[in-house]
């Protein structure tokens, strides 16, 4: 067991991003194509954090269109180029699926004000 903890500290991030529930953030994904290779944005309210150490995820939500899209990232993922913290939400729950079933303003999560 410890072998496998000291193969998966070699491959966790140094710089970890500041990642918590109810904060808006933009993720910046590389998206392989073929040969080139871009980078991709995903904005969207955090509403779930997983796991821990090498396999911890985060889910970001955000409705485009009118349709609601998921999507999980791992933290540490070579994929995973960037987490911009855009804004803090202020939140009493560990995960926000009750986001999901909301409509229009309802599904805002209010402002962290220091």
């Amino acid at each position: 067991m410890d072998a496998l903890k000291l193969i998966a500290q070699d491959s966790l991030k140094q710089e970890m991003p500041e990642v918590t529930v109810g904060n808006t953030v933009r993720v910046h994904v590389r998206i392989k194509e073929g040969e080139r290779e871009r980078i991709q944005m995903f904005e969207g309210t955090v509403i779930a954090k997983q796991h821990g150490g090498i396999s911890e995820t985060f889910t970001v939500r955000r409705v485009a269109h009118g349709v609601g899209v998921e999507r999980v990232f791992p933290i540490h993922s070579p994929n995973v180029a960037k987490v911009e913290t855009i804004r803090k939400g202020r939140v009493r729950r560990g995960k926000l699926y009750y986001l999901r079933s909301r409509v229009g303003k309802a599904a805002k999560v209010k402002e962290q004000i220091r």
